[in-house]
């Protein structure tokens, strides 16, 4: 199951969206992995308890992800042509 960190609250807490179940993992910062980063992907597992906890960033998801922010804002750098108004 994949999470990607959303945001960092008070510089304590680490929010995870989990899609697949449109639910919230709230963590201590603490507990991020070395290198996370607002964004990051993680592999999530679910233990006998049922609680979801960190296995590992997902690399490839990340890159993925990041990959594709890249491209949208190249296209829309491309785009830009400037203001229609001119300046008197």
């Amino acid at each position: 199951m994949l999470g990607v960190l959303d945001r960092i609250e008070d510089n304590k807490h680490a929010v995870i969206l989990i899609e697949e179940l449109n639910e919230e993992l709230i963590i201590a910062k603490e507990k991020l992995p070395e290198g996370s980063n607002v964004h990051t992907y993680f592999n999530l597992v679910q233990g006998e308890d049922g609680k979801l906890t960190i296995h590992s960033i997902n690399e490839k998801a990340t890159q993925e992800a990041e990959q594709q922010t890249s491209d949208i804002m190249a296209k829309l750098r491309a785009k830009k042509t400037g203001s229609k108004f001119k300046k008197k």
